[in-house]
């Protein structure tokens, strides 16, 4: 099946799939890590090895696609790159975002992306935070 007749639904499918993998994938990497490392480090291991992970992983998964692109890719950038990847840190998306407006030369949109992507996260979590704070 190629990009053009993929329906939506089995695009959706394929990401679901993609992202059910992941998201288990990432809470069993948090398990392992809490393990390894003792449950009192007080530094977020298990969250920095999905976003190191992830991102290599992204930029095999890019590299790989770019190089042996064809029949399927549509799929495998579905399954792999939105889905698995996607469940298992977005991190990884927003990795591979930068790297491409940097690339692209639009250096001054990348830092604003990061810089907004980092600032506006932290702040709107703070925001979520405080509402349900208050609500209680």
């Amino acid at each position: 099946m190629t990009a053009s007749s993929l329906s939506p639904l089995a695009a959706s499918g394929l990401v679901a799939l993609g992202g059910a993998v992941g998201a288990v994938s990432r809470y069993q990497l948090g398990r392992a890590v809490t393990h390894w490392t003792g449950p009192n480090t007080g530094f977020p291991w298990g969250t920095l090895s999905a976003n190191l992970i992830g991102s290599l992983a992204m930029g095999l998964l890019v590299g790989w696609l770019a190089r042996h692109g064809g029949a399927g890719q549509e799929n495998l950038r579905l399954l792999l790159g939105v889905g698995l990847l996607g469940g298992f840190t977005t991190f990884s998306a927003f990795s591979l975002e930068l790297v491409l407006l940097m690339e692209r030369g639009s250096l001054g949109l990348a830092f604003v992306y990061a810089a907004l992507s980092v600032l506006a996260g932290f702040a709107a979590l703070f925001l979520g935070l405080s509402v349900m704070r208050g609500a209680a």
